[in-house]
């Protein structure tokens, strides 16, 4: 999951933003890249190019949550809907667990992520809500890897 790069796209022109700007973080999000570049019913994409404010239950503050991709995709009935689409490891959307024998630095990492993560998706999901579009996480099982 360490992979990071600049991904170039043989159809810019389905690009929503900069074309020559597209960062991946990861091989699983430039393995979507190239899904949303390559197939045809993927209209238009965008990579953290929409922005959702969230509050942190760790600080209490307002910060802003930059969702892996913006979809829009023409479904098999014809409709055309939009999908934002988060990438994360399948450890990562699992709660940890509540009460550990030893409460470790990783787990207490992998509780504050947890508490993030879900304002994040909260956040999502009622922005999706308001327009009508749909929120995903995808993991390495959707990926096929």
């Amino acid at each position: 999951m360490a992979y990071k790069g600049r991904f170039y796209p043989s159809n810019p022109k389905k690009y929503k933003g900069d074309s020559r700007n597209i960062i991946y973080r990861s091989l699983w999000e430039r393995k979507f890249m190239v899904y949303c570049d390559l197939n045809q019913n993927v209209l238009e994409w965008g990579s953290e190019e929409i922005i959702i404010p969230y509050k942190s239950p760790i600080d209490n503050r307002w910060h802003r949550y930059y969702p892996d991709f913006f979809i829009r995709v023409k479904e098999k009935s014809g409709s055309i809907k939009t999908y934002i689409i988060e990438i994360k490891p399948k450890k990562q959307v699992k709660e940890p667990k509540k009460n550990p024998t030893k409460k470790t630095k990783e787990w207490v990492n992998e509780v504050y992520t947890w508490g993030v993560n879900q304002a994040k998706w909260d956040a999502a999901k009622e922005f999706c809500e308001d327009k009508l579009w749909e929120f995903k996480i995808l993991t390495e099982d959707d990926l096929g890897i």
